[in-house]
């Protein structure tokens, strides 16, 4: 009985917990190894130590994800939860929690289709906070002086904003080099237009006026940074105007819906920042001629209109000749009558005179004297106390000039701030109002160039239409064109001659001599 208690069981190995989980690591590691799978991502969790944590799962299991802080880094998209993935890693084992993980080196969407539409989820939910509204959009400045251009310095991209910028208005170029693509692109560009954003104005490095965020073309996992939520926030937050310049005409990404205006290519983008500084000249030029123009008419128009009136005043010899032939009659009269009044005071003074005597003259003057004396003894205390009184009337008058001086000067201070402040709005009016006015004047430009397209007689042969012609012009009706020797039907793309009743196509008959056709016609099909 002891034999076979020793034969069942004391004879067996005895394996320690390492050992089991060292050949259960190299049993799976050696069956797999590297592999690819497909599934749905679920938890995802990024501690600080740079390394992510997810899961894989699908309907019925879930597998354990783990990416090193170095392998996140280096990949083109990040899983988010909800999101379809192929991850590319190698099987393990993690002895510490008795389970098995995928080392995830490589993630890449599980197609087009849902990649596009985690794209169109993030989307509507930044629209539904007011990220892409028109009214939030800022007007691009009409001639910045300092551009500030996010992108890569050692791409072709940079070289197309810089040559373009230097060919149309030359401006104070600042570049802030970003990764265009990989990890590093959501969370350099976001520091960079963030950045940007914070320099002081007037500081040693000057602020710009306008941002240029660009990249060339390239897949949808090329330009996924620029679909980060991080970068769209920064775009719609950014106080300086953003022109948006990611990929080709085709591509769109979540910048071009936050950012204030949106450019087909980089090299549209400079071309939208600043005008053509030959343009700018010749519009100057022509400015001025027409105003040197206006004010020549202007001084020709005042100067007809004084020559006009001066001929209905008359000569100036016959407004002042009666006043002078009155002035000669008075002068004639005057002599006479300054006698004729001398010798009447003489006759009234003569009877005055015989009744004054010296005695009488004596005492008049003593009288006066004692009157001038009393005068003067009054007099003599008078300057000082009207002087005492004008000193204290100065004296009040001073103050209240004074105070009267501050309150002008502060009137004068005041009404010049209200001044400052009203002229620098009517500026910046001013300014905002030259270009939106331009732009509306292109787009209605644009509009009816459409307009004037589609209306013409071309664009209705182009749906099936023909137009019917004989010798003498265009032909509308059965009976006229059975009368003719020979017609031309012309198509969309060309010309048929053609013989009426004859059953097949002939020669076109030489049109008689007429009037130059003068082209389509706008406002009729044909």
């Amino acid at each position: 009985m002891d034999l076979l208690d020793d034969e069942n069981g004391s004879n067996a190995h005895d394996y320690t917990v390492s050992e089991i989980s060292g050949a259960v690591k190299r049993v799976i590691e050696g069956e797999f190894g590297r592999v690819r799978v497909r599934g749905e991502v679920g938890r995802v969790s990024m501690p600080r130590s740079g390394h992510m944590y997810f899961d894989l799962k699908d309907d019925r299991s879930v597998i354990a994800a783990v990416s090193w802080k170095g392998q996140v880094a280096k990949m083109q998209v990040r899983p988010e939860e909800g999101m379809e993935v192929i991850a590319t890693g190698r099987m393990t084992t993690f002895a510490g929690q008795s389970k098995y993980q995928l080392i995830v080196d490589n993630v890449e969407p599980a197609g087009a289709g849902a990649l596009m539409a985690m794209l169109e989820a993030r989307r509507k939910a930044l629209a539904a906070e007011g990220l892409f509204d028109a009214g939030r959009k800022k007007p691009i400045p009409w001639l910045p002086q300092v551009i500030g251009v996010v992108t890569s310095p050692s791409g072709a991209v940079i070289r197309d904003i810089l040559h373009r910028l230097a060919d149309r208005f030359p401006r104070h170029v600042l570049i802030w080099p970003v990764a265009v693509q990989g990890q590093a692109c959501a969370p350099e560009v976001a520091r960079a237009v963030r950045g940007f954003n914070a320099l002081a104005p007037g500081g040693e490095i000057p602020r710009p006026d306008l941002i240029i965020v660009a990249r060339g073309g390239g897949s949808i996992e090329d330009l996924w940074g620029f679909n980060e939520e991080a970068v769209v926030r920064a775009v719609a937050e950014s106080d300086i105007p953003v022109i948006s310049a990611v990929g080709h005409e085709t591509d769109t990404t979540l910048v071009d819906h936050a950012a204030d205006r949106r450019a087909p290519t980089p090299t549209a983008a400079a071309e939208m920042a600043v005008p053509v500084r030959a343009e700018l000249a010749a519009w100057l030029s022509e400015a001025q001629t027409r105003m040197m123009r206006a004010a020549r008419g202007r001084l020709d128009q005042r100067g007809q209109r004084l020559r006009d009136l001066a001929r209905g005043l008359g000569r100036p010899e016959a407004l002042t000749q009666p006043a002078r032939q009155s002035f000669d009659l008075w002068a004639e009269r005057l002599g006479p009558a300054l006698r004729t009044l001398v010798l009447r005071k003489n006759t009234r003074f003569a009877p005055l005179a015989a009744q004054i005597s010296p005695n009488l003259l004596r005492r008049f003057i003593r009288d006066r004297s004692r009157e001038i004396d009393g005068l003067s003894a009054r007099l003599a205390p008078a300057p000082a106390a009207r002087m005492r009184r004008a000193t204290q009337d100065h004296t009040q008058l001073a103050r209240r000039l004074d105070a009267a001086r501050v309150r002008m000067i502060g009137d004068a201070q005041r009404r010049n701030r209200d001044g400052a402040e009203r002229l620098a709005g009517l500026e910046t009016r001013l300014d905002r109002s030259l270009p939106a006015r331009l732009e509306a004047q292109r787009e209605r430009l644009e509009r009816l160039d459409r307009t004037r397209q589609t209306l013409g007689y071309t664009e209705t042969l182009k749906r099936g239409y023909a137009v019917v012609r004989g010798p003498d012009g265009v032909v509308t009706s059965q009976g006229v064109a059975e009368k003719q020797p020979g017609l031309e039907i012309e198509f969309a793309d060309g010309k048929l001659a053609v013989i009426p009743g004859g059953g097949g196509s002939a020669t076109a008959p030489k049109p008689k001599k007429k009037k130059p056709d003068p082209g389509p016609s706008q406002g009729s099909l044909f």
